[in-house]
């Protein structure tokens, strides 16, 4: 492995990644408060502060040893999940359904977000490669995020959202799989089925989407 480009792709996501994750969280924190569960907020989890959101394991650790030994193939990683307490919201089965989407909606914001950055950047003349290819990398990032939390499988959000629609009967059933999704995940990550069935075709659709709506700018500058 490439010391001097491990350095350089660490420099350029570094930002994007800090944001990408401490957004989402915080988005989820909000959100639980808006509904009623005060857990977060109390916790000083409904913040901007990336410290109060990075697990040294899953969001250093972890991505670093796989990008090492995969040559950056194989890359995961995860950030401390806001706590929230269900029973606390005034309508926990439809409520939890807003607090869960609340963090793959922040990523799609920011993903538009950076797209914006990256043709104003465009619109002043800066050529800067490292500036406007951190803005490609948090676009991705953010995308990638929003693609992934939405899997429907709990613990992610978009089990959680699952849960949230289904009749009470499944919805148990499927909750009981919580403590078994991390597992689940990373094998479907390894044999490369979550990639092949639900990353590649959804972040291609939501690439497309961001793209078209940002077209007017690209218009703009081109």
């Amino acid at each position: 492995m490439d010391i001097a480009n491990l350095i350089q792709t660490v420099a350029l996501y570094a930002l994007p990644v800090l944001f990408a994750i401490t957004v989402h969280e915080a988005a989820h924190g909000y959100a639980a408060r808006h509904f009623g569960d005060n857990t977060a907020w109390m916790l000083g989890r409904v913040t901007l502060n990336p410290m109060k959101h990075i697990d040294p394991m899953g969001t250093v650790v972890m991505p670093l040893v796989l990008y090492f030994v995969t040559s950056g193939a194989f890359l995961f990683g995860y950030a401390k999940p806001v706590p929230v307490r269900f029973g606390n919201l005034r309508n926990p089965k439809r409520d939890m359904i807003w607090v869960a989407l609340a963090g793959p909606g922040a990523n799609l914001s920011m993903a538009l977000m950076w797209g914006i950055i990256f043709y104003l950047l465009l619109a002043v003349g800066m050529e800067e490669a490292f500036f406007l290819g951190m803005c490609k990398a948090g676009l991705q990032i953010n995308i990638s995020l929003f693609v992934f939390n939405l899997f429907p499988l709990p613990p992610l959000d978009g089990g959680r959202i699952l849960v949230g629609l289904l009749p009470m009967k499944q919805a148990i059933a499927v909750s009981r799989l919580e403590p078994y999704g991390f597992f689940i995940v990373i094998a479907l990550i390894y044999m490369q089925i979550l990639n092949t069935f639900w990353m590649r075709p959804l972040v291609a659709l939501t690439n497309f989407i961001v793209t078209t709506v940002l077209s007017p700018l690209a218009m703009l500058v081109s």
